[in-house]
């Protein structure tokens, strides 16, 4: 009897322990990689840079960055799509990504609705435009009457199917200049051709942007929102141009049938990191604005920015590359 009794209670001490029976095991005890899909040196990457250290302390464990560029984020992103629900890999998501690429790839391989948990904003940027110095362009003004005058030219962007790619189209439509659009398998590359003059313009954000610029290299021509790393750029409203409004949002998505638990504590850690004045002082000082949030809010921004892109996208004629 004694024994029984013994057993009994030993199940029941069992039962009660914390992880035993069907339990699952806490969350995370391994490395988290994040999918960045685009490669390093651009904006994207350096966002995430910009959070890695303190993210990584906040969840206590190691984060790693996988830079997979190439089809304006497509590639990389349809990577973290297809990889395993279990918290271990997330993606970082864009305007780009997941509200323009819908419009402009007829076979696009994932679903933003359908394939990603959300969980939440890291913060917005606006687009600057810039142009080699050779141009000689200081205005929106200037830059459009030496492009008519050069009869052909051509426009960079971070890939086909970006937010990148679209406002040079919005441009060339706009303006009345013929430009040829060359894609690019990210920023770092784009920079390079646009500084060594083999490009002409190019829409990006100031993240990447903005050092090429207090450099010399590249002239910054109109922004489309103030930004304090560019103190001394006129918006495009200011120069008579109040359509050109927009902003690149960044996110962190884990791929669809991630348990919720696990979407709400990297939420809350994302969220703690963003209110962090140390975190939020250095992506400001890249010209981003943090945006702690909810799953769900970044969820709305989805289905609220496709359409939108989409009207774009039909209404300048972009096409695949």
């Amino acid at each position: 009897m004694f024994r029984v009794t013994s057993l009994v209670l030993a199940s029941l001490a069992l039962v009660a322990m914390p992880g035993a029976g069907n339990a699952q095991p806490a969350w995370p005890q391994k490395p988290i990689t994040i999918i960045v899909p685009f490669p390093a040196g651009g904006g994207t990457d350096l966002v995430i840079r910009s959070l890695q250290p303190a993210l990584s302390s906040k969840l206590a464990q190691t984060i790693i960055i996988n830079n997979l560029g190439g089809a304006g984020g497509t590639i990389g992103s349809a990577q973290a799509a297809r990889a395993q629900p279990d918290g271990y890999t997330a993606l970082a998501v864009t305007t780009s990504t997941h509200a323009v690429s819908p419009s402009l790839y007829k076979n696009l391989p994932y679903d933003p609705a359908r394939d990603f948990s959300y969980v939440g904003f890291i913060g917005t940027s606006p687009y600057v435009l810039v142009a080699n110095p050779a141009l000689k362009a200081r205005s929106v003004a200037e830059l459009a009457q030496v492009l008519k005058a050069r009869g052909q030219s051509t426009f960079a962007s971070v890939g086909v199917g970006t937010v990148s790619h679209l406002l040079g189209e919005i441009f060339r439509r706009d303006q009345g200049v013929q430009m040829t659009h060359v894609p690019y398998r990210g920023a770092a590359p784009a920079y390079t051709d646009l500084i060594g003059g083999q490009v002409d313009i190019m829409f990006d954000n100031p993240v990447g942007l903005a050092p090429f610029v207090r450099g010399g290299k590249l002239v910054a021509v109109a922004t489309t929102g103030a930004t304090p790393i560019l103190p001394g750029v006129p918006t495009f409203a200011q120069q008579g141009l109040p359509a050109y409004t927009q902003q690149l949002w960044y996110g962190l998505a884990f791929p669809k049938g991630t348990p919720a638990d696990i979407v709400t504590r990297m939420n809350a850690a994302l969220d703690a990191v963003l209110r962090d004045p140390a975190v939020a002082a250095d992506l400001a000082s890249k010209g981003v604005d943090v945006r702690p949030d909810t799953p769900e809010a970044l969820a709305r921004a989805v289905a609220h920015d496709t359409p939108y892109w989409g009207d774009i996208a039909r209404s300048v004629g972009a096409q695949l590359d």
